[in-house]
């Protein structure tokens, strides 16, 4: 029920939990009293430059490239109208609902600084619009990341001014105002900054990086189940996992994935049939099995570092002009996504190799040459059946595109508004491909899973580890043990839906408890 509680938006910053609720589980918002007494503070500074003679950058002229025109107070309502139609220009798919609302609490948050000169009425309706589940249609194309997310936030503007297209919160599509009348929600007529206010910001790209730590972080928990599943099914060792060897390099995200994967391994049988030199001649196991933590190690430090990037992000208050504490109101360059680009790509690269190694792992498990004892592919009766062959296809396409996906974007820039925006920061483009690598690495590990899963019903009559019996059951209860050929697809999705629910993970815990 929390994810429902009203999440209260002042000048502090925002925590993860806050975003992800609103964004993923349609939490309703309100401004605090503090946030409104910043706005109204900072909307009397405004107010102010709006009646003076001398030009104030956003307030009294144009924008960009076109900044050198001081605009007559006649047409500065005209000018905010003019600035959300013209920017609120993207192109192709819808994005995700998920995403738009975390753009639309992000923004909001800024607004509550009091450091962009916003009125408290415009505020209080982008707070209504969250409130009542009415999503703006955002499209995949846009925005290059600098100045912010401009055209993202464009078309959430135009829906204040009761303007564009919507999703209202049954997911139905309708114009913007008759969305808005239906949920007793007057349009707002927009007054001098307010334009620049709403759409000057890296609320798109930071949403996207906050919802996608979230993801990886339960994904790494993820990996090194499957990690360790993938040992114990190969007859690998848990030797090398033991803290003494992690201490020698002490990365914290390594001993982190050591020690998970020492828990998943408890008391199994089939580790403890081969642990004495009689019964077992190999000296190492492959990279893919003995440097797992390592990866994922590596992987749960760059999440940390992305996080600690996000953190500092959600106590900015991103706009151009500003509005400082002292009444001054001054150009800046802010709204630049570089650092939340960077993170994002960084994150895109560990996802890649993090699912380059599962699926290396599901190979080993199918060759008769690497899987100790196993039949050709997992195959019931190998040549009649083929097992889980295509399922490793499937997983190798995939890695194989997140590895392109991996190329990273915020390497690119490409000049706008008459050379006055030179260099951009594609934090956006950076955002999209690393949800596309967030889902593809959940597949990858899925296929990992379903593959472990049969490997160790067939290592019967011994036994795995508690804790990875208990996931194993956890995927027959939509899964059917080791037979002939069924129609595979619908398997990989159940385990998809296992590891995007976070199954894998609380069986495992049932047994061992708490994983880091």
């Amino acid at each position: 029920m929390r994810d429902k509680e009203v999440v209260n938006v002042g000048p502090e910053p925002l925590t993860f939990d806050d975003v992800i609720r609103v964004a993923r589980h349609g939490a309703p918002v309100q401004l605090t009293d503090d946030a409104l007494a910043a706005i109204s503070a900072a909307r009397q500074r405004v107010d102010e430059l709006a009646e003076s003679p001398t030009p104030a950058y956003g307030i009294s002229t144009g924008f960009g490239a076109l900044a050198t025109r001081h605009i007559d107070p006649a047409l500065r309502a005209q000018l905010q109208r003019s600035l959300v139609r013209s920017h609120a220009a993207g192109s192709g798919p819808e994005v995700e609902t998920e995403v738009v609302r975390a753009l639309m609490l992000l923004r909001l948050h800024t607004l509550a600084t009091g450091h962009t000169g916003i009125r408290p009425t415009t505020a209080k309706t982008l707070a209504a619009l969250i409130s009542a589940g009415i999503t703006p249609v955002v499209h995949e194309y846009g925005s290059l990341g600098c100045s912010g997310d401009l055209a993202p936030l464009a078309h959430v503007a135009l829906t204040l001014m009761g303007e564009g297209v919507v999703r209202d919160s049954s997911g139905t599509l309708q114009p913007a105002g008759e969305a808005l009348k239906q949920a007793h929600i007057d349009p707002v007529e927009l007054a001098a900054k307010e334009g620049l206010a709403l759409i000057n910001g890296t609320d798109g790209m930071l949403g996207m990086l906050i919802l996608a730590i979230h993801d990886l972080t339960a994904l790494v928990r993820t990996a090194d189940v499957s990690a360790a599943m993938s040992v114990e099914a190969l007859l690998g060792t848990d030797r090398v996992f033991m803290p003494e060897l992690q201490a020698l390099r002490p990365h914290p995200g390594q001993a982190l994935s050591a020690a998970n994967m020492t828990k998943v391994l408890r008391d199994s049988g089939i580790m403890a049939s081969h642990r004495d030199p009689e019964s077992c001649t190999r000296v190492q196991d492959a990279y893919s099995l003995r440097c797992a933590p390592q990866v994922a190690g590596a992987v749960r430090d760059t999440i940390a570092h992305a996080a600690t990037v996000a953190g500092w992000e959600l106590a900015s208050a991103v706009d151009n002009p500003a509005v400082l504490a002292d009444g001054r109101v001054e150009s800046n360059g802010n709204f630049h996504g570089a650092p939340i680009a960077y993170v994002l790509d960084f994150l895109a690269v560990v996802a890649a190799d993090l699912a380059s190694m599962s699926e290396r792992r599901t190979d080993r498990f199918l060759d008769v040459a690497r899987n100790h004892g196993l039949p050709a592919f997992l195959a019931h009766d190998p040549g009649v059946d083929s097992g889980h062959m295509i399922a490793q296809y499937t997983q190798a396409a995939i890695v194989s595109e997140m590895k392109r996906l991996a190329v990273p974007a915020s390497v690119d820039s490409i000049p706008s508004s008459a050379m006055q925006e030179d260099h951009v920061s594609m934090g956006w483009s950076a955002a999209r491909k690393l949800r596309r690598s967030v889902d593809g690495l959940t597949r990858v590990l899925a296929v990992e899973v379903l593959t472990a899963a049969r490997a160790l019903d067939l290592r019967a009559p011994l036994e795995p580890a508690p804790a990875t019996a208990a996931v194993v059951k956890a995927l027959r209860e939509t899964v059917p043990a080791p037979g002939p050929d069924r129609f595979l697809a619908p398997e990989i999705e159940s385990a998809v839906r296992l590891v995007a629910e976070g199954g894998v993970v609380a069986a495992a815990e049932s047994v061992t408890g708490s994983l880091a």
